[in-house]
């Protein structure tokens, strides 16, 4: 009993860290490549709440990151023309454009940023 005591409180102890963290390209497009197979049923899946909260954490990221760089004189990553929007389409293409190779290491965020920086650049 001890002993499923100890893992159940690491278990505990380690799944808010693992949320907090950047989500690989490969589990992002696996859930997206999943979502779109179940077509309208997608709605009522935990994970695209999951992968929105994912978009909305990486963009706002990225945003400080930008604001930060402007404020310390620092070359900015990206400039976009004031308040612009992702799609869908523009966050999906962000992930696919990352090499099949690589996807297990990059994260959704340095995705999104190549694609900010490619699309929009200083």
């Amino acid at each position: 009993m001890k002993f499923r005591d100890l893992a159940l409180g690491a278990a505990l102890l380690v799944t808010p860290l693992a949320a907090a963290s950047a989500m690989p390209v490969a589990t992002f497009l696996a859930k997206a490549d999943a979502l779109e197979k179940k077509g309208a049923m997608a709605v009522f899946s935990k994970d695209l709440k999951l992968l929105m909260n994912q978009v909305k954490k990486d963009a706002g990221e990225l945003s400080a990151a930008n604001k930060a760089a402007a404020a310390a004189g620092k070359p900015k990553a990206y400039c976009t023309p004031g308040g612009v929007k992702l799609s869908n389409r523009d966050v999906l293409a962000a992930m696919r454009a990352v090499p099949v190779a690589q996807r297990a290491t990059t994260s959704s965020k340095d995705a999104l940023k190549a694609h900010l920086a490619r699309r929009y650049p200083c």
